[in-house]
């Protein structure tokens, strides 16, 4: 407080003098006058060099992890929605736009949404039209049945799975591991079995009561059937009717994303993490 008051005060006697010497002159109260003379008479040394100078400190970084969570699904179908555009658009970019109404809900761009079980970024949406789009890649194509679908397909969708969701069903990535073929449909009462064809490299995955994600839907496999290369589940009434499943026919594909433990047991076993505990 002493420092910045010397400051102001010699401010105000150097503002003084220049306006003593001018040819309009100005009075200050003799009591005034001495302040501002003694304050003048002061010789304030400048600031060092070093302080000058030095450069400023970092901020600190703070010390914690990022809590980003990852995209997750649940494989419970949310709605079904239906294409309204396949192609490519004017940036020659392969974009699929589909209408639906739940998941517009709190989307956002850059959202990740489940179309048929297969992870896909939303590049647009409009609420007020009830559509929204996303891209695929040419890796997508290849590896889902996305590319068969028209305008006018039933398509299955669930938003990514947020912190406060119940976890009805298991955890489903997004990452189709291949596409499997129906072969069957038999109804029993009001209830469907569904016979899907796939290839061996899939079929070891697969094992009866485990979980598996068809076109986006977790499933619990029935049997396994090793010698036709098959396996089928069931679907109840309920679900019928929520899923795109029971509308497709003999002879169209499914996206298929095996359990991905099946996946890390396998990974562990071939780097030889058993021997080495056995060994220890």
């Amino acid at each position: 407080m002493m420092k910045s008051g010397i400051y102001a005060a010699s401010v105000v006697a150097a503002s003084a003098t220049a306006i003593s010497t001018s040819s309009c002159k100005i009075h200050f109260p003799r009591e005034l006058q001495r302040k501002l003379s003694f304050h003048s008479s002061l010789r304030l040394s400048p600031p060092p060099l070093s302080s000058i100078f030095m450069k400023p400190l970092k901020p600190q970084q703070p010390n914690f992890r990022s809590n980003q969570i990852q995209s997750l699904f649940t494989g419970i179908v949310e709605e079904i929605g239906k294409v309204e555009q396949l192609g490519f658009d004017h940036n020659n970019s392969f974009t699929m736009k589909i209408l639906a109404k739940t998941i517009l809900e709190d989307v956002h761009l850059g959202d990740s949404i489940s179309v048929n079980g297969t992870c896909l970024t939303v590049t647009e949406f409009d609420t007020v039209s009830s559509e929204f789009s996303v891209g695929l890649s040419p890796e997508t194509l290849r590896k889902t049945s996305l590319g068969e679908l028209g305008s006018g397909s039933l398509v299955n969708l669930e938003r990514a799975l947020s912190p406060s969701s119940r976890m009805g069903g298991h955890f489903v990535q997004g990452h189709v591991d291949g596409t499997g073929e129906i072969v069957e449909k038999v109804a029993e009462g009001d209830s469907l079995w569904v016979k899907v064809k796939v290839t061996n490299e899939l079929l070891k995955y697969i094992v009866p009561k485990g979980f598996i994600a068809v076109d986006g839907t977790s499933l619990t496999v029935v049997d396994v059937f090793d010698d036709e290369g098959c396996f089928n589940f069931m679907l109840v009434a309920y679900t019928q009717q929520k899923v795109v499943i029971p509308l497709k026919e003999v002879g169209q594909k499914v996206n298929l994303e095996v359990d991905i433990l099946g996946k890390y047991v396998e990974r562990l076993l071939s780097s030889g993490f058993v021997d080495s505990i056995k060994s220890s």
